[in-house]
């Protein structure tokens, strides 16, 4: 029997969506707390289950892997199995109420007052138009800890704004930032490191207020403006531009802190490459030992990193004209061996096929449900050594745990819980008129 979680009786009344808020609560259920998912048939709530309540096999397999990627046939329920969202929800619980009608709203007030954390991302004033304002939730739970996560802020010219990832970092810098060399922030992938640098920030914020609640006895309201978080990727050019007034733009691969070489090298066969850097004097001289030391790499001026500094453009096209008939894995495993600091870059299929990160028990195996068939998850990114910080339960589906959470949680008679389903609170499914509008 392992020890406790971490926050094991710690529970989370959780209203988050899209990625930033349903990372921050995912990282609290990894680590034991009950996360308890709010969740409106009657709203279909935009990119926080799936980019589409309709989506057939061949849109899934038009669309981009991260943002559709559904199982072949993704079925009548892909919110049940959009690979863009459904790592977030594990871990977690899910119930169904429509909290804007007076009923609904007493169920989740209910769920308030035995709550320990009130967690939210959405726009900015949504929980105070249910009545439900940072006030209202400490009259009911005086000691609550209360995670607002607005993207710009709720102060400032901005906080009216609404965004997703993109706008975020946009505002954030990062969006300049990080792109190839000479190129637009258009070029950049839309895959914003933001919403999860934002969760992680939601999440050790959380944690701090809960060892000051466990010594003081009093919660907090923790702001977390996700534009802040995203800005902190890129301190240093910040303070470049605080300091030294200059505006930095994208290096590409080349290294911020002035490694020559840097970069990602073209290796044999079709889209496959490999990552090399110098990080000192010494590790060129290998690398130039494994190139073959020719003469161009041998010159008096390549010895020390400001004088590579000054060829890095022609030191990049010299090594990739050599990687580029070269296995990648064989070029991986000599240079490392050699004392150069090497990688291959691998795919999202190569990832999940990597001998080294099974090794490393990044996946575990869970069985299939109506929705998706058995497959490999992600598994939490740290290892305790006295607790069972994991992928304990699946992803939760839509209207899972109704029955826990009305009859276990809540303590409704079965009278109250009929009646909630008449009503259309208690619910398996999103209300056709949700999905209509979607």
């Amino acid at each position: 029997m392992s020890a406790r979680l971490p926050l094991s009786g710690i529970r989370i009344c959780d209203f988050t969506a899209v990625w930033a808020g349903q990372t921050a609560t995912m990282y609290l259920a990894d680590m034991g707390a009950e996360c308890i998912k709010v969740e409106n048939p009657y709203i279909w709530n935009p990119m926080t289950r799936a980019a589409s309540p309709r989506i057939n096999g061949m849109i899934a397999q038009m669309l981009p892997p991260w943002i559709a990627g559904h199982p072949t046939d993704p079925g009548p329920r892909p919110w049940n199995n959009s690979p863009a969202f459904i790592q977030v929800l594990r871990n977690k619980k899910s119930f169904t109420v429509d909290s804007r009608r007076p009923e609904g709203l007493a169920i989740v007030r209910q769920l308030v007052r035995i709550s320990d954390i009130v967690a939210e991302n959405l726009a900015l004033g949504t929980l105070d138009k249910l009545g439900l304002t940072d006030d209202a939730i400490r009259d009911l739970r005086p000691d609550a800890i209360i995670l607002h996560m607005p993207a710009f802020g709720r102060t400032g010219a901005y906080t009216e704004g609404r965004g997703y990832g993109a706008h975020i970092d946009s505002v954030a810098g990062s969006s300049v930032l990080r792109g190839y060399r000479d190129s637009s922030p258009g070029d950049n992938t839309s895959i914003f490191a933001g919403d999860f640098w934002g969760g992680m920030h939601g999440a050790v914020a959380v944690m701090a207020a809960l060892r000051h609640r466990r010594r003081t006895g009093r919660g907090q309201v923790i702001e977390m403006a996700q534009v802040e978080s995203s800005m902190h990727m890129f301190p240093q050019a910040a303070l470049d531009a605080a300091w030294n007034g200059r505006a930095q733009g994208s290096v590409g691969n080349r290294s911020v802190e002035g490694f020559v070489p840097n970069g990602v090298f073209p290796a044999a066969g079709t889209n496959r490459w490999i990552a090399i850097s110098c990080r000192s004097d010494a590790e060129w001289h290998t690398l130039v030992g494994a190139l073959g030391s020719p003469s161009w790499a041998t010159t008096p001026d390549l010895a020390t990193r400001t004088g590579r500094a000054t060829r890095e453009d022609e030191l990049e096209a010299r090594i990739a004209e050599w990687s580029a008939n070269k296995d990648r894995d064989d070029l991986f495993h000599a240079l490392q061996a050699a004392g150069v600091t090497a990688g291959p870059v691998l795919n999202a299929k190569e990832a999940a096929e990597d001998s080294h990160l099974a090794a490393t028990g990044t996946w575990k195996r869970l069985p299939a449900t109506e929705d998706y068939p058995e497959v490999d998850w992600l598994r939490p990114a740290y290892r305790f050594s006295k607790s069972e910080v994991d992928l304990r339960e699946p992803p939760c589906l839509f209207a899972e745990h109704n029955d826990y959470v009305y009859r276990e949680v809540l303590g409704l008679s079965e009278e109250e819980i009929a009646q909630l389903r008449e009503a259309g609170h208690i619910a398996e499914t999103f209300a056709p008129e949700a999905l209509a509008g979607a």
